[in-house]
């Protein structure tokens, strides 16, 4: 059982919600790469994060809609680094701060009404323009 993230005071993900996994990665590191498996994989249980309001796991499902399995696990992916370690707490900081980004509320939109001003200067681009594309089509006999 992996140890459980803080988040916040009050929101932290439990140890059982967390699988971790280690494996190859990729790219730049030469033989050391089929050799070492550094690349961790952590998933987490989204509906087992203690203290995370209703609306704000709405919003971190949205966000992490693309890195869900089919079980609905969210897939934290970390391979920065040559060292299985610091992955690890590289994936546990990324989780960690999607949790936080999700638990901030967007603010609600206001529409507003544009101003004279505004309105009259997209008039006077449409007159500009209209006027350059009518010079354009040179003189009609």
């Amino acid at each position: 059982m992996a140890d459980p993230i803080q988040v916040t005071a009050s929101v932290r993900i439990p140890g059982d919600a967390i699988r971790f996994k280690a494996v190859r990665a990729g790219g730049a590191g030469g033989q050391n790469v089929n050799k070492v498996s550094s690349k961790v994989e952590l998933r987490v249980d989204l509906t087992a994060i203690e203290g995370l309001p209703e609306d704000a796991l709405i919003r971190l499902r949205v966000a992490q809609r693309n890195r869900l399995d089919a079980e609905g696990l969210w897939i934290v992916i970390s391979d920065r680094t040559r060292d299985q370690l610091k992955n690890l707490e590289d994936a546990r900081e990324k989780a960690a701060e999607a949790v936080r980004a999700a638990l901030v509320r967007p603010i609600p939109r206001r529409a507003t009404r544009p101003t004279k001003a505004s309105k009259e200067r997209r008039l006077e681009a449409k007159k500009r323009s209209s006027d350059i594309k009518r010079r354009r089509s040179g003189p009609l006999e």
